[in-house]
C-alpha cells in the first residue's frame, strides 16, 4: 500500500523520502472519498434520469437542475470554506463540517425520490429543482469545502502527489459503483430503494468519520481574524489576492481550460459510444467496469512514483499527450464509424488518451495543496470550484451541443454526437498548458522543508 513504504521527509542518497500518510489518513479518505463521489456521481447521471423517468421528459429542467446545482455548489464552498478556516473548538476546524454535513447529505438523499408523489408536475419540477439544490448545500458543504481542505491540512509537500493519487482513485471506484450496480439496482428494485441505499451509505460515512477523523482541538484564541467574514468574501474580487497568490491562479486557470475542453465532449460519451460506434448499454458497462478498474492501477503506481519527476514536467507532458491523444481519437473514430468489429479500439483509444491525463492530475492535485495559502484553505476551495465546476460547466458542454449540432447525425428529436467533440475538445484542452508556461519549473519542485 501506499503509506506502508513511507518514511519521514528527508533526503538520501539523492532520493525524496516521502513523509508517512498515516493508516487512519488513508482510510479515512478512501472511505469519505468514494461515499462523496458515489454521491455526485450519482446525482450527475442518475438524478437526470430519476427526472426523465418519473417527471418529465422534457430536458429544459434537468438544464436547470445541473446549472442551479453547479451555482449553488460554488457559492456554498466558498461560504462554507471561510466558515471552516475561522472554526474553532474540541473537533478542529473541518471534522465538524464533515461530519454533520456527511449525515445530512444522505438523509436529503434519500428523501429525493419522494417529489415523484406531487402530482402537479409544474411543483415536482419546482421542488425536484430546490431539494437538488439543498442536498448540494449539504455535498458541497462536507466534501468540496470541508474534506478537500482536510486533505491540504494532513499533507505534506513530499506526499501531496500521493493523497491526490489515493483521492483520485476514490473517484473511479465510485464510477464503477455507479456504474455497474446503480443501474441493476434500479431495474430491479426501483427508484425508492437505490436512493434509500445510497442516502444510507452517505449518512453512514458521516457516523463513522465521527469516530475515524481525528479530532484536532483549535483554542478559539488561536485562530486570529486579520479580516471580518464580509472582508474575506470580498477578497474574491481583489486583485492583490491574485497578485499574491499568482501560482495558485495560474494553475486554476489552467484547470478550468482543460475542464472546458473535457466538458466538450464528456456529457456525451456514452451517447457517443452506444449511438455513433454501436456499443450496447452492457457492453458499455463491462468496458467502463474493465477501464476503471485499469485506471485504479494507473493511479497507484502514480502515486507511488510520481514525485520522483518535476511537477511542471510531469503536468505540461501529460496535458500535451491526453489533448493529442484525444485528437487522434475524434480522427480515428472518423474512420471507424460503425464498424463494429473495430469498435473496441475506439474504446481502448480513449482508455490510452485518459492516461497521460491521469499522471498529471496526480501532480496537479498536489502542486494545488502546495500552493494554498495556510489560515486560508478552506476559502481557496471555493475559488477552486469557481474554476473546476462552475466555468467548465457552463461553457464546455453548450460548446459541445453547438458541435453536435453542426456536425452530428440528424434523429428525429436532435442529433447523434460525432468524433468531431473529441476533436474541438482536444484543442480547447491543449490551451491548459499555456498558464502553466508562466510558472518557473522550480516552482514545480517537491519542497523538502
Amino acid at each position: 500500500m501506499i503509506c506502508i513504504t513511507s518514511e519521514e521527509n528527508k533526503q538520501k542518497h539523492g532520493r525524496i523520502q516521502v513523509r508517512r500518510i498515516g493508516k487512519r489518513n488513508i482510510l479515512s479518505i478512501l472511505f469519505l472519498g468514494t461515499a462523496g463521489q458515489i454521491a455526485w456521481v450519482v446525482e450527475n447521471s442518475w438524478f437526470n434520469t430519476f427526472v426523465f423517468d418519473r417527471i418529465t421528459t422534457d430536458p429544459t429542467p434537468v438544464a436547470l437542475m445541473v446549472a442551479v446545482s453547479a451555482i449553488t455548489a460554488t457559492i456554498t464552498t466558498i461560504i462554507m470554506g471561510i466558515l471552516s478556516d475561522r472554526t474553532s473548538g474540541k473537533w478542529g476546524k473541518r471534522k465538524p463540517f464533515i461530519v454533520f454535513g456527511y449525515i445530512l447529505w444522505g438523509i436529503i438523499t434519500a428523501i429525493y425520490p419522494m417529489v415523484e408523489w406531487i402530482q402537479t408536475i409544474g411543483v415536482a419540477i419546482l421542488i425536484v429543482i430546490i431539494t437538488d439544490a439543498v442536498m448540494t448545500f449539504f455535498g458541497s458543504t462536507a466534501n468540496d469545502a470541508a474534506y478537500n481542505a482536510w486533505l491540504t491540512d494532513i499533507g505534506h509537500s513530499s506526499n501531496r502527489n500521493r493523497i491526490q493519487s489515493i483521492n483520485n482513485i476514490t473517484v473511479y471506484v465510485a464510477a464503477i459503483s455507479s456504474l455497474v450496480l446503480a443501474g441493476v439496482i434500479i431495474d430491479i428494485f426501483g427508484y425508492f430503494v437505490f436512493f434509500y441505499i445510497l442516502g444510507g451509505v452517505v449518512t453512514i460515512a458521516g457516523l463513522i468519520a465521527t469516530f475515524l477523523i481525528e479530532s484536532t482541538p483549535i483554542k478559539k484564541e488561536d485562530i486570529k481574524f486579520e479580516k471580518s467574514f464580509l472582508k474575506e468574501f470580498a477578497d474574491l474580487i481583489n486583485p492583490k489576492i491574485l497578485k499574491e497568490n499568482r501560482t495558485l491562479f495560474l494553475l486554476f486557470l489552467s484547470m478550468a481550460l482543460g475542464s472546458i475542453g473535457a466538458n466538450v465532449y464528456g456529457p456525451y460519451l456514452f451517447i457517443f459510444m452506444e449511438h455513433y460506434i454501436g456499443f450496447s448499454k452492457t457492453e458499455l458497462s463491462i468496458f467502463g467496469a474493465l477501464f476503471l478498474l485499469l485506471t485504479v492501477v494507473i493511479l497507484v503506481i502514480a502515486g507511488i512514483y510520481s514525485h520522483r519527476v518535476n511537477r511542471k514536467t510531469l503536468v505540461i507532458i501529460g496535458s500535451i499527450l491526453g489533448a493529442m491523444l484525444t485528437i487522434l481519437l475524434g480522427l480515428t473514430s472518423l474512420l471507424v464509424g460503425g464498424n463494429s468489429s473495430l469498435a473496441v479500439l475506439t474504446f481502448l483509444l480513449y482508455f490510452v488518451a485518459t492516461i497521460p491525463s491521469l499522471l498529471s492530475s496526480v501532480a496537479f492535485g498536489g502542486w494545488l495543496f502546495d500552493n494554498y495559502p495556510e489560515g486560508n484553505i478552506g476559502k481557496f476551495q471555493g475559488i477552486r470550484m469557481i474554476f473546476m465546476v462552475l466555468i467548465p460547466m457552463v461553457l464546455g458542454p453548450p460548446i459541445g451541443s453547438a458541435i453536435i449540432s453542426t456536425f452530428g447525425i440528424p434523429i428525429a428529436d436532435g442529433y447523434i454526437p460525432t468524433p468531431e467533440i473529441f476533436i474541438f475538445g482536444g484543442l480547447i484542452s491543449l490551451l491548459s498548458v499555456i498558464p502553466i508556461f508562466f510558472i518557473s519549473k522550480s516552482e514545480g519542485q517537491i519542497n523538502l522543508d
